[in-house]
């Protein structure tokens, strides 16, 4: 098979996969290594194909009817899960966090957690990995940009998290 063949191919199975497929995974279903993976990723999203790295493995960006807002947070390590938890708790999917860096601009981890399970191996990565958390770079201070069905379920997200202290406020 052609690298191009390949490269197909893999965009082919990203689009029709229910979520993120591991590097590995994909390395594993097309006989090579996961470094070529990886350059075939780089060079279809060179190629205009929205392709996400998420920590749980690659996906395409699906189109929806979904509505989205940028919410700016600001916490503790130590209170990353409940924000997290609030957010799908009632609704929500968490695409992103984002932070401003003074050398870098804006620095931005793709998420992608809308559910429990997602959460949870989320938090298992975390804590396993012996990591910290983007915000630490700002003393707490984020952005993320979130998903739900209507503009209420984001209304009512933005005022759970303001209840909790999460919200960045001026």
């Amino acid at each position: 098979m052609s690298a191009e063949d390949r490269r197909r191919m893999l965009l082919d199975k990203l689009r029709k996969a229910s979520g993120p497929i591991i590097g590995s995974d994909l390395a594993d279903d097309f006989g090579v290594s996961r470094q070529v993976i990886v350059q075939d990723i780089a060079l279809l999203r060179a190629q205009g194909e929205e392709i996400l790295a998420t920590a749980r493995g690659y996906m395409v960006s699906q189109d929806s009817n979904m509505v989205e807002k940028t919410m700016a947070c600001k916490h503790q390590p130590e209170d990353i899960e409940e924000e997290l938890l609030t957010i799908i708790k009632y609704g929500g999917r968490i695409k992103d966090v984002v932070v401003e860096h003074s050398i870098y601009g804006e620095i931005k981890g793709i998420l992608m957690i809308q559910n429990r399970k997602d959460l949870e191996e989320f938090m298992q990565n975390y804590k396993k990995e012996d990591v910290k958390p983007l915000s630490t770079l700002t003393e707490g201070v984020h952005l993320h940009t979130i998903e739900a069905l209507n503009k209420e379920v984001l209304e009512l997200i933005e005022d759970k998290l303001k209840e909790k202290g999460f919200l960045l406020q001026s």
